[in-house]
C-alpha cells in the first residue's frame, strides 16, 4: 500500500481511520524532536525527514541531486512504520533501542534492519520515539553515512 501525497495532510486523509490520530501523533513527536538541519518531504510514498542538499552538496549517493535520507514513516497495508537510517548504520544506537523497547511497551519488538513496525496504533511507544528522535544530529548522521555507506 503505497500512498502518494503532496503534503502531510493529504496523506493522512488517505491512511484508515483508526490509524489517523496515532499517525498524527506520531509525526507530531518526531518533527518535535528531531534535531534541528532535518527537514520533512514527502516521496516514496512516506514522509521522510531528510538532509537537505544546502547543508550536505553530495547528497544521497543512490539518487544523486537527491537530499540524503534519515528517518521515514509509512502507513503500511497491516501496520505504521518508522524507518530509522541510524538504528540501521549505528549499531550503539540499535543496541540502545532494542535495551529500552521493554521499558515502554509490553509489546514484542517487530523490527527489521531500519523499519520498525507497530501493528497497533495503541502500542506506539511515544515517549521512546521522542527519546530516538533526539539521539542523532544531521552533523552525526552525515559522519555516520559517509563512514558506512558513501563510496
Amino acid at each position: 500500500m503505497q500512498i502518494t501525497a503532496p503534503s502531510f495532510d493529504e496523506y493522512l486523509k488517505q491512511i484508515p481511520e483508526d490509524r489517523q490520530k496515532a499517525f498524527q501523533k506520531l509525526f507530531e513527536t518526531l518533527n518535535k524532536n528531531i534535531p534541528q538541519n532535518f527537514e520533512v518531504s514527502m516521496s516514496g510514498g512516506m514522509i521522510n525527514w531528510v538532509v537537505p542538499l544546502e547543508i550536505y552538496p553530495a547528497g544521497y549517493h543512490c539518487t544523486p541531486g537527491s537530499p540524503l535520507p534519515f528517518l521515514a514513516m509509512a502507513s503500511q497495508k497491516n501496520f505504521i512504520a518508522l524507518y530509522h537510517m541510524g538504528i540501521y548504520a549505528k549499531p550503539e544506537l540499535l543496541n540502545w533501542f532494542v535495551e529500552e523497547f521493554p521499558k515502554h511497551s509490553k509489546k514484542k519488538l517487530d523490527m527489521g534492519k531500519s523499519c520498525i513496525r507497530f501493528k497497533k496504533p495503541d502500542d506506539i511507544p511515544f515517549e521512546l520515539i521522542a527519546e530516538l528522535s533526539k539521539k542523532m544530529s544531521a552533523e552525526e548522521w552525515i559522519a555516520v553515512y559517509e563512514k558506512n555507506f558513501k563510496k
